[in-house]
């Protein structure tokens, strides 16, 4: 009987981590099929921006709700339901007649996206118990480092041989699997709140205030010239944060809260929140950035891409095991640290790397290193945030880890693209006077340049038309510069936001936290 029981934690497992797969899988796996499915929607990369937005928007809004009420009523029916609702999202994407219905049927999925993924860990530490906690929540976290990382691989082999519905899909199948294996394998868990009033107004406040100072994020991100004490960018995320403020308010104040705030007390927590915000804005951030470095800089297709970031996340396949076997032997807290320096390490040595005629061969090193900080500290980060979590408050500890790398991963991608555009900007306007042109047609040109970004800015200095001017190759030189200086800035300040977070953790966490053993308050 132990033995079935011991294979059915285990299979309880897999489809906990398919699900968290799928979910964290569909917030970059849309990149590589944007320039397909504007062809086939006939419409622009901009109005395509919100199969993206629609997404990380509803995603990050519904995580904290979704912890609540999978610790509330059940986290395996919450978690069922959202894989169910995910899955019937995916289909409805890849029939989508119009861009209206997909952008509504991405924000379903994000829906169920984050009930997986914000339940996924505390199911795992309430499914296992002692040491075999430790490796299923390695093992847990391997998946998340590796969902994180291969999108452009996964996306780009199915948009090449099957079309971008194919990338909806493939969860399809994967998801039906997945739904039978919770049914039959995965163990409920009590109904904490079962007694308890629903803190609708948290879930309210929660939501508005996520949404905005996100969505000012977003906005700030596809306007860089814009200040940020533009109305349209400041109004939103000044809003945010002062709804943010209310909401903590009431949360000391009503009897059932939605999230106990006493927990930002606990400076245990505190750095595990700190690290799931510098891996989102340090190393998930800085993937964007690389994809397109490989793709519209060095030339390699999406798939030669994501053969060539396994160098990233393959690491996470072993690594998270490894983890989660030495995590109930060494400390948690040192582990977590000297990974976060050997990640820092890694993007010093990219930033070093960047040149005009770099290759993989100059930028592997640097990737492994970022490799085996994610392997190493995803992993790592999930066993230390349950540490002296209360049963009931599992859920939402799990959510707000998720909550804090998916906004360090918006606030990183947001950041580091300004950095960049700065960077890129400067040199032209250092360099470009000296070439040899008439004003006029320096003025128009880098108007030109700095209106298409760092990213696009070289196919209008490759073009054909500038090809043929007497200047060409001289501004060719100047904006590839332009460029490695932006692409070395963002390396250097992930490894700063990286290393920083090592510092936070190291003064911030505790080598041992006692487990919390009290009574569930139970209402009349």
């Amino acid at each position: 009987m132990k033995k079935q029981t011991n294979a059915a934690r285990w299979i309880a497992l897999s489809a906990m981590g398919l699900g968290v797969f799928m979910g964290l899988l569909d917030v970059t796996v849309v990149n590589v099929a944007l320039p397909t499915m504007a062809r086939g929607f006939k419409t622009t990369f901009t109005d395509l921006q919100w199969v993206l937005n629609a997404y990380t928007l509803v995603y990050a809004v519904t995580l904290m709700i979704m912890s609540k009420l999978g610790d509330m009523y059940g986290r395996k029916k919450i978690f069922l339901g959202s894989m169910i609702l995910f899955v019937i999202a995916s289909a409805i994407n890849g029939m989508a007649p119009s861009l209206f219905i997909l952008d509504i049927s991405r924000g379903v999925q994000a829906i169920g996206g984050a009930g997986m993924m914000s339940l996924s860990m505390a199911l795992v530490a309430s499914n296992f118990e002692g040491k075999e906690r430790g490796l299923a929540l390695g093992i847990l976290g391997s998946i998340i480092g590796v969902s994180s990382a291969s999108g452009p691989l996964i996306g780009g082999y199915l948009v090449e041989h099957f079309g971008w519905p194919s990338i909806f899909y493939v969860n399809v199948p994967f998801g039906i699997l997945a739904v039978f294996l919770t049914v039959f394998y995965v163990r409920e868990t009590p109904s904490y709140g079962k007694n308890h009033k629903i803190d609708l107004v948290g879930m309210i406040l929660s939501a508005i205030g996520l949404f905005a100072v996100i969505y000012g994020l977003i906005v700030k991100e596809g306007h860089p010239h814009w200040a940020w004490t533009d109305p349209r960018v400041s109004s939103l995320i000044a809003g945010g944060i002062v709804v943010m403020v209310f909401f903590v308010f009431v949360e000391m104040r009503v009897e059932d809260p939605m999230m106990d705030v006493k927990m930002f007390k606990r400076p245990h927590f505190l750095g595990t929140i700190l690290i799931a915000f510098a891996l989102g804005s340090g190393i998930y951030a800085y993937n964007a950035f690389l994809t397109a470095l490989m793709q519209n800089y060095i030339g390699y297709s999406a798939v030669q891409t994501g053969v060539r970031q396994l160098t990233i996340s393959a690491w996470s396949l072993f690594l998270g095991p490894v983890a989660g076997i030495l995590s109930s032997r060494y400390s948690k807290k040192w582990m977590i640290v000297w990974s976060m320096f050997v990640g820092g390490a890694g993007f010093l040595l990219m930033a070093n790397s960047i040149s005009p005629t770099v290759t993989f061969v100059e930028l592997w090193p640097g990737m492994v290193l970022m490799g085996i900080a994610n392997g190493m500290v995803n992993p790592l980060l999930n066993t230390a945030g349950m540490e002296g979590t209360l049963p009931q408050d599992m859920g939402m500890v799990s959510g707000l880890l998720n909550v804090f790398r998916q906004f360090g991963t918006t606030v990183g991608v947001v950041g580091l693209g300004l950095i960049q555009d700065a960077q890129y900007e400067n040199h032209l306007n250092a360099h470009m006077p000296s070439l040899e042109m008439p004003a006029k047609v320096m003025g128009n040109i880098k108007d030109a340049l700095i209106n298409a970004g760092p990213f696009s800015g070289h196919t209008i200095a490759f073009s054909d038309r500038m090809a043929h001017a007497p200047f060409a190759k001289a501004l060719q030189k100047v904006v590839i510069h332009a460029y490695d200086n932006g692409m070395a800035a963002v390396a250097v300040t992930s490894g700063v936001i990286v290393i920083v977070g090592g510092v936070g953790a190291a003064l911030l966490m505790k080598n041992h936290v006692d487990s919390v053993h009290l009574e569930v308050k139970q209402h009349k």
